[in-house]
C-alpha cells in the first residue's frame, strides 16, 4: 500500500485525488478495525500516515457521516 502511494506521488504529482481517496478508505478502515474511540494522531500511527493526512482524511469522513465522535477529539466508525 505504501509503495502504490509514494509511486503515484512521484510519477503523478497532478493527480493528489487519487492519493487522497486511498488515504481516506485507509483511515475509514483503521477506525472500523480499532472497535473503539481513536484520536487522529492514534489512526495516523496504527496506519502508518502523516498526521495532516489523516486530518483531511478525518473532515471528509465527517462530512460523508461515516464517522462519529463519541467524545471530543476522539473519532470512531459509525455503527449501523
Amino acid at each position: 500500500m505504501f509503495l502504490i502511494r509514494e509511486f503515484l506521488y512521484f510519477c503523478y504529482p497532478y493527480h493528489k485525488n487519487i492519493i487522497i481517496m486511498d488515504t481516506v478508505e485507509l483511515v475509514f478502515k483503521t477506525f472500523a478495525e480499532a472497535g473503539k474511540p481513536l484520536k487522529s494522531g492514534e489512526v495516523a500511527e496504527m496506519a502508518g500516515l502523516d498526521k495532516k493526512e489523516v486530518d483531511k482524511a478525518i473532515k471528509k469522513l465527517k462530512s460523508e457521516e461515516k464517522i462519529v465522535s463519541p467524545k471530543r477529539c476522539y473519532y470512531e466508525a459509525k455503527k449501523a
